[in-house]
């Protein structure tokens, strides 16, 4: 081979090498200056000041804030060393029966020195050891007291010792409007103590969150809310924790402008019961039914065409007492078996109840004791029934 020929074969060689030298130190800068996920995430402690404040006072930063800001970073400072971190641990089993830890996270909130802490019931299920981080970074093992799944609320407890606990004041849910303004604090996706806002978008929504659970008169807000967020507090511009962050609706698992609460209301009934007898009030029908309605029901011969057929009543239970009758005979339909001969309810307290739920949503609103009218259908004849209800058992 000519000189000239190997010439000629080195240069495109040089050329590609230049090229990678290039690549190679580009990469390298974008690695070194360029922008990055972050590795971790932390709180920065109440009270300190960053670089980028200019050590400017307190005092002259907040002059510069709008009426609106104002109420933002007033209600943030007094209510994020209340705020909690719920770290929780528990062991799930895989398909081969082999042992395999679960993390959990979620939010919660103090409400008493003593160190009670409010969460949502599916926090806290079935772990095994708990963990709360609270705003200015200090960590506490926690108990469960007690819960009530059908509300999806929790009573947790830390022990303080001598440490001065931060609490948030409890609102009343009754009074909230449309239109209001609120705040939600939280630890979505593990970024702790952050704040959204936003306003009460509807209120009075039932929202079944499982086949068991569901939200009471939910509080409806825009106020951005996803995964870690269940727990903590949605709070009015007075600082008051007015709802229990519970619950989105979203079609891709991130928030997409409407978020539900337990209404806070709701959650003091339960923690009162937890914290003075250790369980959960509830009231009692004492019936096991099965909904029926339209081809069903036509093909029960039944005398209305939706209602809730009753196949038992609990033995010495408030309902037995009160006389309802439990199915007689066997029917089945294809591979269904029902009781029939019983009573169909079809109201209570003057309230259609066509399914579970709508019983579960009239029982919610009532105590052990309470009076309520049960309307029924007993063969072709409707029967307005009063019935005193008693108390849960426990399970």
């Amino acid at each position: 081979m000519s000189p000239a020929s190997k010439k000629n074969n080195a240069h495109p060689v040089r050329i590609i090498l230049f090229a990678l030298v290039l690549l190679a130190g580009a990469y390298w800068a974008g690695a070194r200056w360029g922008p990055r996920d972050p590795q971790n995430v932390g709180a920065v402690p109440l009270g300190s000041n960053s670089k980028s404040a200019d050590n400017a006072s307190s005092a002259q930063r907040d002059a510069a804030l709008t009426d609106d800001e104002s109420i933002n970073v007033r209600v943030y400072r007094q209510a994020a060393p209340a705020v909690a971190n719920i770290l929780t641990k528990a062991t799930e089993y895989d398909f081969f029966m082999d042992p395999v830890p679960v993390e959990g996270a979620g939010s919660g909130f103090v409400i008493d020195s003593k160190g009670y802490i409010l969460t949502n019931n599916h926090v806290v299920e079935g772990a095994q050891s708990i963990e709360v981080v609270l705003g200015d970074q200090s960590r506490y093992p926690a108990k469960v007291i007690g819960s009530d799944p059908r509300n999806d609320v929790a009573l947790i407890k830390i022990e303080p010792k001598s440490k001065q606990l931060v609490a948030l004041p409890l609102g009343d849910s009754a009074s909230i409007q449309v239109g209001q303004k609120v705040l939600a604090i939280g630890n979505p996706f593990g970024f702790q103590s952050t704040l959204t806002t936003g306003v009460i978008s509807a209120i009075g929504r039932t929202v079944q969150t499982s086949q068991t659970t569901f939200i009471d008169e939910a509080i409806q807000t825009d106020a951005a809310i996803n995964r870690g967020n269940s727990g903590g507090p949605l709070i009015n511009s007075h600082g008051q924790v007015i709802g229990i962050n519970s619950a989105i609706y979203t079609p891709t698992g991130t928030t997409a402008g409407i978020g539900f609460a337990i209404p806070i209301n709701t959650a003091k009934r339960i923690a009162h019961d937890l914290m003075t007898d250790g369980r959960v009030h509830q009231a009692f029908l004492g019936v096991d039914s099965y909904a029926v309605g339209g081809g069903l029901a036509e093909a029960l011969d039944l005398p209305v065409q939706e209602g809730l057929l009753v196949q038992t009543v609990s033995r010495g239970g408030p309902a037995a007492q009160a006389g309802l009758h439990g199915g007689d005979r066997i029917a089945q339909l294809g591979m269904r078996r029902f009781y029939v001969g019983g009573d169909v309810i079809v109201a209570i307290d003057g309230q259609k109840v066509a399914t579970q739920l709508d019983v579960n949503l009239v029982l919610n609103r009532k105590r052990p004791g309470d009076s309520v009218t049960v309307t029924v259908y007993r063969g072709g004849k409707k029967l307005d029934i009063p019935v005193k209800l008693g108390e849960r058992p426990r399970a």
